[in-house]
């Protein structure tokens, strides 16, 4: 199963990009970084969405 984490990540990472693209084409700097920032915080909450899920995993392996 997905992890609430993962899904925010993914959707972070995805404003991010947007935002980012946005910022390219009005050469808008502060929203070019503000995109990329949401970006690497995406991809932060989606490493943490793995790592509870590994945890997880591990948890339901060892009560077996």
């Amino acid at each position: 199963m997905v992890s609430g984490d993962k899904i925010k990540g993914k959707l972070e990472e995805a404003v991010g990009k947007v935002k980012e693209a946005v910022g390219d084409k009005t050469d808008n700097t502060d929203l070019q970084a503000e995109g990329q920032k949401d970006q690497v915080t995406g991809k932060a909450h989606q490493v943490g969405g793995d790592a509870k899920e590994g945890l997880g995993n591990l948890k339901d392996d060892l009560s077996k």
